[in-house]
């Protein structure tokens, strides 16, 4: 009998469409997958503080984040992640997902230690494997 539970996956990005191909091909790629979108940075800030409260063990394994975003954006999102301290053990790991080609936000990206990579738009289900590949293994 296995134990393993599904991977959880918090995807922030303000574009439904985008969110809802994101979803399906990440559903396709793993067959163990539990995600959940937000549309701003802050609304995922909320849920995320939510989750500590009430039970961290739950805190995503992975954050996808998008930058531009209206309300709160991503840049915007990782520094009030960090100054909430909302993820003390480092359970989650976020990735930078942007169809920006700007040299200067992939920099930007790579100078939070927050960031484990940053990953250019759109998505496809070669790069979801590519990045579950540690979870995806049999």
């Amino acid at each position: 009998m296995s134990n393993s539970k599904p991977i959880s996956i918090l995807l922030v990005d303000d574009d439904e469409i985008n969110n809802f191909i994101s979803i399906k091909l990440i559903k396709k790629a793993l067959v163990y997958a539990d995600i959940t979108a937000c549309l701003d940075g802050s609304y995922a800030i909320n849920q995320l503080l939510e989750i500590q409260e009430k039970n961290p063990e739950n805190l995503p394994d992975y954050i996808l984040l998008d930058i531009n975003m209206p309300i709160m954006n991503g840049w915007e999102f990782l520094d009030e992640y960090k100054r909430l301290g909302l993820d003390p053990l480092g359970k989650s790991k976020i990735y930078i997902i942007s169809s920006s080609v700007f040299s200067n936000d992939i920099n930007k990206a790579k100078s939070y230690d927050l960031v484990k990579d940053f990953i250019s738009k759109p998505l496809n289900v070669e790069k979801i494997r590519e990045l579950f590949a540690v979870e995806n293994t049999i």
